[in-house]
């Protein structure tokens, strides 16, 4: 969270998560940047459509599902979490779905399995099956970059295949860092962790990489 600022304020951006809200966001551009053409009002939407969904609505139910207390619990109600996160997944959807019956009915399958990831991995259904590292490489990792490119394509390829994949790793990297490093700062104790500085200069590495590859890729499209 950051340091200056009322304690609403700084719990809103805490939520957010933004590091790894704009590692997703990343994701969906990529993908779309590997399409042939590139729809820009599409690539706009989706990013729109993800920080709804993950950046917000994610988010929110992960506060109500963790077993973990959050840093900004006591700052949003219960009530107030259901809503936020309820509001900005339906508004998430309704503007997927304007795409999905106007241009690309292949994002069918792949926006069904992130309303399932959304609430499964987040609220920890299933007695926490889906709450897994694995599962979230793919939910947040994969997924992401194959909306991106089916969005505009209504297909898939095998290079955007090898880059979800590679994606998934990505994500992979960045939770199985995060997981010490939160239980680190949460002990309240950092110097207990004398790895602490090497997981969060990790932390910062990848989310950084995948913003600056992502910013490359629409450069090197718009320029083209």
């Amino acid at each position: 969270m950051p340091k200056f600022g009322p304690p609403r304020f700084r719990a809103t951006i805490g939520l957010l998560f933004l590091p790894y809200t704009g590692m997703v966001l990343s994701y969906t551009i990529i993908g779309a940047m590997l399409a042939p053409s590139v729809a820009w009002d599409r690539v706009v939407a989706l990013l729109a459509i993800y920080f709804l969904a993950l950046g917000i609505g994610a988010h929110a139910f992960d506060a109500l599902g963790s077993r973990v207390t959050k840093p900004w619990g006591e700052h949003f109600t219960t009530r107030q979490l259901w809503i936020l996160g309820g509001v900005s997944l339906a508004c998430a959807y309704l503007i997927g779905i304007h795409y999905m019956v106007t241009v690309a009915p292949y994002l069918w399958p792949l926006a069904i399995a992130e309303g399932f990831f959304v609430l499964a991995y987040n609220l920890e259904w299933f007695h926490g099956r889906f709450h897994t590292d694995g599962w979230f490489a793919v939910s947040w990792g994969a997924l992401p970059v194959l909306a991106g490119y089916v969005l505009q394509t209504n297909s898939i390829s095998l290079a955007v295949v090898l880059m979800a994949m590679a994606a998934a790793l990505f994500s992979l990297v960045e939770i199985k860092a995060s997981r010490p490093y939160k239980e680190a700062k949460r002990s309240g104790d950092p110097a207990s962790s004398p790895l602490l500085p090497c997981l969060e200069g990790i932390l910062k590495c990848i989310s950084g990489s995948v913003l600056l590859l992502g910013a490359a890729m629409v450069a090197f499209r718009w320029n083209g």
